[in-house]
């Protein structure tokens, strides 16, 4: 009439428990390793963002200069140069998706306990 993990929640639920368990520390183990994954992709974002922030405001200021000294110099070119680049490389960093692993353990496991319960439910 009931399921049979029903049966054993109620005469058991020290080993329910600990299986509850175990799903944590599996979450939290996979949750640490694509969180450093996330945070180095915010920190390039940010990196990014504040490099392309510098970007526009060293080409207002070279396009300024340029237009008061009328002569040609690498350096108005050459300065909003690198943060772009810069800004370029972090933004490129921080658009690479997650691995397609993240949470891969856990996902098995939770196929492997469905895979059990129906097996059950068929007894």
């Amino acid at each position: 009439m009931f399921h049979p993990i029903f049966s054993v929640l109620f005469r058991r639920p020290e080993l329910v428990m600990d299986h509850v368990a175990g799903y944590a520390a599996l979450v939290k183990e996979e949750a640490t390793s694509v969180g450093s994954e996330v945070l180095k992709r915010t920190i390039a974002g940010a990196v990014a963002a504040i490099c392309a922030l510098l970007f526009l405001i060293f080409a207002g200021v070279a396009i300024m200069l340029g237009s008061v000294v009328n002569e040609f110099s690498w350096a108005l070119v050459l300065v909003p140069a690198v943060p772009l680049v810069v800004a370029g490389i972090g933004g490129s960093m921080a658009m690479k998706p997650l691995p397609n692993k993240a949470f891969g353990e856990l996902r098995s496991q939770l196929g492997a306990d469905a895979e059990a319960l129906r097996m059950l439910k068929g007894q």
